[in-house]
């Protein structure tokens, strides 16, 4: 069985979930009867291998937010050429996101004509970003919906996001099935006095077990103004940490002027970290972790959090409830209610943390390590 996967950024992944995924899918395989395709974006259209998986590079260039689209048409050009090319008979070409709707007919019927399907992981909801503009929305949410109606199968990594499909869609009939998203219950590999560590901690000025946590993506629908004004009005002697893709721009700037966060000196955003290691041992070491993330299925934030972080405080919303259920605690966006919660959490005995921590790493070990998840899909490729 060939299975070709387009829509990530391609690996070795450096950042990002589909990315993570894609490098774990391969890395980890047991099945010697899958045999991996994997588009990656680059400057250049070479072919190399990595975790015995064949490698095509896509060359894009940058058109703006049009890149995305461009370089899903392209892979799966690349796709049929490769299949025509060496006869193969049986494949699956597999959509991570739902970004060539308009297009995805056309290719059907030429993969359905060399025997292929076509499967689609919807992803979360893109149409929903506070990032796009009303057209790129009205576009993405169109997308969607073409994705939908032409896949053969659509993998969903979320119970909620499967829900929504088969509610939203109905008219389709869509064919899902529910794969999560994968993390590990490993500690990392630096010791508390590794020298990447002290560095970063004195440079940041934080210190072990003093700190609540964020990291994600600096947009607003992961409702930093919400966390931030609600850990402002707390009563804890903790620092927040904000590790997220930060740059002085509109929403910073609203940010600033909204919750006034440059007067409070235990706010401090410190920028991205891209050392693995060096971040999970930074999720180790803190206090807690607050998610706001509410749009989507199963982030990958928030299973790097469960098993990494002994307290998490998450948005309620279904995705999170989904996923972290009685391993955490929840907050909504009343007034008071989150920094009310953080006082309670600050008055939490090392017993009742221990508890959480346990619940939360025995969550990821019984429903979402990664070999439980590659052993799924491996079935899921070559049952079908």
């Amino acid at each position: 069985m060939d299975v070709f996967i387009i829509g990530s950024k391609g690996i070795p992944a450096n950042y990002g979930g589909f990315e993570t995924f894609v490098d774990q899918l391969t890395k980890q395989k047991v099945n010697k009867k899958i045999q991996y395709h994997v588009s990656c974006l680059a400057d250049n259209n070479n072919d190399f291998f990595y975790n015995d998986a064949h490698c095509f590079n896509v060359d894009v260039k940058d058109i703006g937010s049009a890149k995305a689209i461009l370089y899903d048409v392209y892979s799966i050009k690349r796709c049929i050429e490769y299949i025509k090319k060496n006869k193969l008979k049986h494949s699956i070409v597999y959509v991570l996101a739902c970004r060539i709707g308009p297009f995805i007919s056309h290719y059907r019927r030429i993969l359905h004509k060399l025997g292929a399907k076509l499967f689609v992981n919807p992803d979360g909801h893109e149409w929903k970003r506070s990032k796009w503009s009303r057209p790129v929305r009205l576009y993405w949410k169109i997308s969607e919906r073409l994705m939908v109606k032409n896949a053969d199968l659509l993998v969903c990594d979320s119970k909620g996001i499967e829900d929504y499909i088969l509610s939203t869609y109905k008219n389709y009939q869509p064919k899902t099935t529910f794969i999560a998203y994968g993390a590990d219950v490993i500690q990392s590999s630096l010791q508390d006095n590794d020298e990447k560590l002290v560095a970063w901690q004195q440079k940041n000025h934080v210190h072990s077990k003093q700190y609540y946590l964020i990291v994600g993506r600096f947009v607003p629908e992961n409702n930093y103004e919400l966390m931030i004004k609600e850990f402002m009005s707390s009563n804890t002697n903790k620092d927040l940490v904000i590790i997220s893709n930060v740059e002085k721009n509109t929403f910073f700037d609203e940010l600033v002027q909204k919750t006034k966060f440059n007067q409070d000196k235990r706010i401090k955003f410190v920028g991205t970290v891209y050392d693995t290691a060096l971040l999970k041992k930074i999720r180790e070491e803190a206090y807690g972790y607050f998610h706001g993330h509410e749009v989507g299925g199963t982030n990958p934030s928030l299973l790097e959090a469960l098993s990494s972080t002994s307290l998490n405080l998450l948005l309620n919303v279904v995705f999170n409830q989904e996923v972290g259920q009685e391993s955490a605690l929840y907050f909504n966006k009343a007034e008071g209610n989150l920094a009310n919660l953080i006082d309670k959490a600050d008055g939490f005995s090392s017993e009742e943390v221990q508890t959480l921590k346990i619940k939360a790493q025995k969550r990821i070990l019984e429903f979402y390590s990664w070999n439980s998840i590659v052993n799924k899909y491996e079935s899921l490729f070559t049952d079908d």
